[in-house]
């Protein structure tokens, strides 16, 4: 291959080599490259891939015969190269052509294959449409990071990826969230000749499906503020129109019949009333699932990998259904929680019962009970005590870590971290009600918790800790990060005190977990009452408010 390429291409080419959906096919295929590229974490497209939710698991599961190869191929010729598959050689020359403006010569990065990719003719560039990887935004992004601004894309600016966040090559974690327009068909392919009813049928459930889109869209952008949920629907927004674009809009016009829809005489009352926001969200998702799925029926006939894409998207929505409807409820639960205090288990029962008397009785928000010394029978003890304790009162148990023991105990929630269960197994043991909460370390972290059903999250560490060890402190800036870009409940954590809780408050964060700072006071619930006062001055003085 006469082209050059950075050294993490390199790398993803050679991950790629290890796979294949046929062990005799003697080129890197499309879906490998998708694995390559993944397996290649910190680089540029795996940013890329993983903003629009794209995973090891998503790729194999469109692509199920991919399987490790038997022995990897091994590149061949003077310089080393490996034997690219028509499909892959397409892609890199279409980004050769999309990125001829930019400094030559130019050696491909993973980015730039990823481009290629998403603006190819195969089945591998309609599944990354599909998933919301739009190849407008993608191309913007490239030219922005040469400084350069083609055509009339407008891209909005956005910040330097924070430093705890991964950027290695040079890279940018963040996808602008709007482009200028859908992707076109590809050019030199012909737009599919439909049936009239086809094209009716298409029209119809497009509309529905990007009317209850934008309703969505609307209720995260203005009900919760929230702009990582916000930014989850404008990319399946984009990857509905990167789908739908190999159908003409000027056919789905010619087709249209509103005057003689049989369709539009029929409602029925409910159409009429919604009791709440809640109602609109849920009709509106609903609106938007079921639009999919007739899309994604209908593109069976004539487009069997768009309606793989409309499938994926269809998927996605489920999720994001989930954090919303999650997010609103925390909001809910969580509305004037604002101190969290971690406890351990004391040296004895009674002097256990006496500090968590005295941190009830100052009104602590929520207290979870973290020990990792005991046995099960005497942490399930404690665990008990905690729960009698704070029964009927304003403060919440969380137990952390021990699902199983979090159900024996009647607690109010569970919390898992990084290392621990996830929330999916942890869910599995506590059932549907029960809240789960995660600690984060990074903002991909937290965008993933939201996605993954938790009910809120712990952000840090902030500062050096006694209680528990870090080899990295993301620090303030990671918690600046979260609070300007999610609101499901967020508690700032690690070594906050009175004397850096301001600094705490001003990047925008409204809620803080703490332990030796109130467990290890001289008066322990003096110590509340001043962080207290502080974070409630903190919340009449500008600070955000949940609107629910």
């Amino acid at each position: 291959m006469d082209r050059d390429f950075t050294p993490a291409t390199l790398r993803v080419f050679a991950e790629a080599a290890r796979w294949s959906a046929d062990p005799a096919a003697e080129n890197l295929e499309a879906p490998s490259i998708l694995l390559g590229l993944l397996a290649e974490e910190e680089c540029r497209a795996a940013a890329f891939l993983t903003q629009v939710g794209l995973d090891v698991q998503a790729v194999m599961h469109q692509w199920p015969e991919l399987a490790p190869r038997p022995a990897p191929l091994e590149p061949c010729g003077d310089p080393p190269a490996y034997r690219l598959g028509p499909e892959v050689a397409d892609a890199l020359a279409l980004a050769e052509e999309h990125l001829a403006d930019c400094p030559q010569p130019l050696a491909l990065a993973t980015e730039h294959v990823l481009l290629g990719m998403t603006l190819a003719d195969d089945a591998a560039a309609r599944f990354l449409r599909g998933r919301g990887l739009d190849p407008a935004d993608l191309e913007a992004e490239i030219h922005r990071q040469y400084g350069l601004a083609p055509g009339a894309l407008p891209v909005e600016p956005v910040d330097d990826p924070p430093p705890w966040e991964p950027a290695s090559c040079g890279e940018s974690t963040t996808i602008p969230p709007e482009a200028a327009s859908p992707p076109a068909a590809p050019a030199g392919k012909e737009a599919p000749l439909l049936p009239i009813g086809t094209l009716r049928l298409l029209d119809a459930a497009a509309d529905r499906a990007g009317e209850g889109l934008r309703v969505v869209e609307d209720f995260a952008r203005f009900a919760i503020d929230d702009r990582h949920l916000t930014a989850e629907c404008k990319a399946v927004r984009h990857g509905l129109a990167g789908l739908l674009a190999a159908v003409p809009m000027a056919d789905r016009l010619a087709a249209r019949e509103t005057l003689a829809d049989v369709g539009t005489a029929f409602s029925v009352p409910q159409e009429t009333a919604r009791e709440d926001l809640q109602a609109v969200l849920a009709a509106n998702f609903a609106r938007l699932q079921e639009a999919l799925r007739s899309l994604e029926e209908t593109a069976k006939t004539f487009d069997p990998a768009a309606a793989a894409g409309l499938e994926g998207l269809r998927y996605r929505t489920y999720t994001l259904q989930r954090a919303l409807s999650i997010t609103q409820e925390s909001l809910a639960r969580l509305r004037g929680a604002r101190l969290y205090v971690l406890l351990d288990a004391r040296a004895s029962g009674d002097e256990f019962d006496r500090l968590v008397a005295a941190l009830v009785q100052a009104g602590v928000d929520l207290i979870q009970l973290r020990e990792k010394r005991l046995a099960d029978r005497e942490l399930l003890d404690r665990a008990r005590r905690l729960r009698a304790l704070t029964a009927g009162t304003g403060t919440l148990f969380i137990m952390n870590d021990r699902p199983d023991l979090a159900v024996l105990a009647h607690a109010d929630g569970v919390h898992v971290g990084q290392e621990e269960l996830t929330v999916k197994d942890a869910r599995a043991i506590v059932g549907p009600r029960m809240p789960i909460g995660v600690s984060t370390h990074s903002l991909r972290q937290a965008r993933q918790a939201v996605l993954d059903g938790a009910a809120y999250i712990g952000v840090g560490p902030t500062f050096p800790s006694n209680t528990k060890r870090f080899a990295e402190l993301p620090g303030l800036d990671l918690l600046r990060a979260v609070a300007n870009e999610i609101r499901l409940p967020a508690f700032a954590i690690g070594g906050i005190h009175s004397r850096n809780l301001d600094r705490v408050l001003s990047t925008g964060m409204t809620r803080v977990a703490v332990s030796g700072a109130v467990v290890s006071a001289a008066d322990p619930a003096a110590a509340v009452s001043e962080l207290q006062a502080s974070l409630r001055r903190r919340s009449t003085h500008g600070e955000p408010h949940e609107k629910f």
